[in-house]
């Protein structure tokens, strides 16, 4: 090979890196990454809005400013999981896992994702992956996901023993605690709902579900006037509801 022109190659590729290492290039590739930032941020709040066109739009440039951005692939798959494109958002959930395999937040959103398509054993480890993150400051909220999935397949027994373990992290987390009665509600084991429910009441806001199931409950127990009182409490707080439409039919 031609000495003269292995120099050149050779020179011409320091030339190259030191432009990429060049303090234009670092400013530039740090914009980048804020827009991208930015835009992402954007498109998620557009999503909660329920306005995903404009999501798209936003995401998609996100990832055309920085095409390694995890969030926006995570965020982009949500969104893609949302309108009915469930190939593309397990693109962009896999993507996005790659790039950021620590990410406990994609975990909990794959997980959820592949619980919706039926997937619930495959779920239930992407859930287990974000609850085992030491990072994770809320590991009772993929543990309590873990457990309402499996609860879909059925297999209630699998599915207490993760809102179980929801509660040994957090005892007054108010989800775990209300999957807990409506899965004893349908075991049939109304003692142990009403003291779930109990629990769940102590520490969340009370709704006009919440005050049916009591009443309900304490139907099945026999308790007659706890039941008329529950009712009484639901067609007073929230008399519009088909709660208390069910509830005065019934009564």
């Amino acid at each position: 090979m031609n000495i003269g022109k292995l120099f050149v190659c050779v020179l011409a590729a320091l030339v190259l890196t030191a432009c990429a290492g060049s303090p234009e290039v670092k400013e530039e590739k740090k914009n980048a990454d804020v827009a991208a930032k930015a835009n992402t941020e954007l498109g998620v709040e557009y999503l909660r809005e329920g306005n995903y066109e404009l999501s798209k739009k936003k995401l998609e440039k996100a990832l055309e400013l920085e095409p390694n951005y995890a969030p926006a692939h995570d965020a982009i798959a949500v969104l893609y999981a949302r309108v009915g494109e469930p190939r593309l958002a397990e693109k962009h959930y896999k993507k996005s896992l790659k790039l950021s395999p620590d990410s406990a937040r994609g975990h909990n959103n794959y997980g959820q994702f592949l619980c919706f398509q039926d997937r619930h054993k495959e779920a239930t480890a992407q859930f287990m992956k974000a609850a085992e993150n030491s990072f994770y400051p809320t590991p009772e909220l993929p543990l309590t996901n873990a457990g309402m999935c499996l609860a879909q397949e059925p297999d209630l027994e699998e599915a207490e023993k993760f809102y179980r373990k929801a509660l040994e992290v957090r005892p007054t987390y108010g989800e775990a605690l209300l999957q807990l009665c409506l899965l004893k509600y349908q075991e049939l084991d109304f003692l142990s709902a009403r003291a779930f429910l109990q629990r769940y009441m102590a520490v969340s806001t009370v709704t006009a579900g919440v005050l049916y199931l009591a009443a309900e409950i304490e139907g099945k127990l026999g308790n007659d006037r706890g039941r008329a009182e529950f009712v009484d409490q639901l067609l007073r707080e929230f008399p519009d509801s088909p709660e208390a439409d069910k509830a005065s039919g019934s009564s």
